[in-house]
């Protein structure tokens, strides 16, 4: 079968398709036919060897398609699943852990469906988790166009929590005020001064960052004591080590740099959360902007795009049509 296949870890350019032997599913798991896989910043970091994977690997975690075979014969052939927490989904075939994945309803297009799990997921335990956020909170959200992002702030705002967005471009400062966010920010030096001033003041309640180097420091200062510091993504790049010290400074404030594999470890938490983000599209209340639709043979593109900040949502892989 046709797979994105990495030999060594490195730049885009190490993506490359390649035919690689078809899996065979364990009790544990089904085989599925790929339509699309989602493209997610965590697959650069195994890309980069930030995240440790054996040579050779095909990336990809998360992706929609239609089961092959089901080894228990619990899962009828043919059924239209979505999933997350797959590693080698950049692929025509995925064996996909059975706890893991999830029918995807009519309503749902394929794209939708080949990226809501993971990044919805984590924009849930984000907003109804790390911090859950009850009516007349404030947060600060990096990156607020991107994919996690839009719909942090589609959530946050359906709580009635006030949403201050940082964005880069006027395109994404409109993306992030249709998706619910009161004001808008762009990146700059005094980020935290303007977002206290615009926020009565004070601190916000909590930061959700998911830039990561850039913006660190400034979402130390942007939080109110006994607040809360998410650093959910490093998109600029890693945190340098720091004193601890600081979170006294800055009045006591709580750091933490969750997963989504933690968030969805206890008994039922993986179908809570799925369960959520799948009736919130089908409902209507949760949005998903599909930026970019690339075939498999283009995933280097795909990844030179998301990091070079040219894309807004989510993007995917087109696999089989």
């Amino acid at each position: 079968m046709k797979a994105i296949q990495i030999t060594e870890t490195g730049g885009p350019e190490v993506l490359r398709l390649q035919d690689v032997p078809t899996p065979t599913p364990s009790p544990d798991e089904v085989l599925v036919e790929v339509r699309v896989a989602g493209v997610n910043y965590i697959d650069t970091y195994y890309r980069e060897g930030v995240y440790h994977a054996s040579l050779p690997f095909v990336p990809g975690l998360e992706g929609t398609g239609r089961v092959l075979h089901d080894p228990r014969g619990e899962i009828a052939e043919g059924t239209v699943v979505a999933w997350c927490d797959a590693f080698g989904s950049y692929a025509e075939q995925v064996c996909v852990p059975r706890d893991r994945l999830v029918a995807v309803p009519e309503e749902i297009s394929p794209e939708v469906a080949g990226t809501m799990l993971l990044q919805g997921m984590t924009a849930h335990f984000l907003t109804h988790g790390v911090h859950d956020l009850q009516e007349g909170d404030s947060c600060l959200i990096t990156a607020g166009a991107g994919g996690v992002g839009l719909l942090a702030t589609q959530m946050a705002a359906a709580k009635g929590a006030r949403v201050f967005s940082v964005v880069s471009t006027d395109e994404k400062e409109q993306l992030a005020l249709e998706a619910g966010a009161a004001e808008v920010f762009r990146y700059s030096d005094n980020l935290a001064e303007v977002v206290r001033r615009r926020n009565g003041g004070m601190g916000v309640d909590v930061v959700y960052d998911g830039v990561g180097r850039d913006t660190f420091a400034e979402s130390l200062e942007a939080v109110r004591p006994r607040g809360t510091v998410c650093l959910f993504g490093a998109a600029s790049g890693p945190v340098e080590p720091f004193d601890p010290q600081l979170l006294n400074t800055h009045g006591s404030i709580f750091l933490t740099r969750p997963s989504l594999g933690a968030w969805t470890a206890g008994e039922g938490e993986f179908r809570l959360r799925a369960q959520a983000v799948t009736q919130a599209i089908v409902d209507g209340t949760l949005n998903f902007r599909i930026s970019g639709s690339y075939p498999l043979a283009e995933a280097e593109q795909a990844h030179r795009d998301l990091q070079g900040r040219k894309t807004t949502g989510s993007i995917v892989l087109r696999v089989a049509d």
